[in-house]
């Protein structure tokens, strides 16, 4: 298949990723009986923060979603259908987002990580960058809505990207070709996450004794 072919494909996943991040963002503010900029707000901070911090730690310039407003368009629609799907009686099967969400997670991985590898960093920075990516946004909506991120408790999350991440590094070291590196690795992102969405799988938690 053409480079430039799938570079669009990965461009085109990559503002639906966008997109559903932005939802999830949508969604929390609707709990919390946010206005119209509250929305807006978290649905940005989720979909763009964690690509906006792994740029700045990786030294890009111009951010990419100053370099491409797509993405912000993304976001403005977004939180305009969400609060107007929220209006709707009909709701969608609980398993719907998380797994679009998933979807979303593994890209995020592949393109954080590849961008680190580009501006020269280490396979295990790569893996980082991969996961700041996937997780750095939602961690900072939660953090605005008061609540103790989900990335930070039980839920198998940063854990699949981690996987995910290193997948890509190993695969690329390995002398595989890009495509089915980023395919190996969404895949281990794809596997472990809907396994545990659906299967109901966590991490142990940790507490201190009394």
């Amino acid at each position: 298949m053409d480079t430039t072919l799938i570079d669009q494909l990965v461009y085109y996943f990559d503002l639906f990723g966008t997109a559903v991040f932005a939802f999830s963002g949508v969604l929390v503010a609707g709990r919390l009986r946010m206005d119209a900029i509250g929305v807006i707000v978290l649905a940005a901070v989720t979909a763009v923060g964690g690509g906006t911090i792994r740029d700045l730690l990786i030294g890009a310039r111009p951010i990419f979603w100053i370099q491409d407003t797509t993405y912000l368009w993304v976001i403005l629609g977004t939180a305009a259908f969400g609060m107007w799907l929220a209006r709707v009686p009909r709701r969608l099967p609980w398993y719907v987002l998380p797994v679009a969400d998933a979807f979303g997670l593994a890209l995020f991985v592949v393109i954080g990580a590849k961008k680190a590898l580009l501006f020269g960093t280490s396979g295990m920075v790569a893996v980082v960058m991969g996961v700041i990516t996937g997780v750095a946004g939602g961690l900072i909506r939660d953090v605005l809505a008061r609540e103790i991120p989900m990335v930070l408790q039980k839920e198998i999350y940063a854990t699949a990207c981690i996987f995910g991440g290193v997948l890509y590094t190993v695969s690329l070291s390995l002398e595989l070709a890009h495509i089915p590196a980023m395919l190996i690795s969404m895949l281990g992102v794809l596997a472990v996450r809907i396994t545990a969405i659906f299967r109901h799988l966590s991490l142990p938690s940790f507490a201190l004794r009394d």
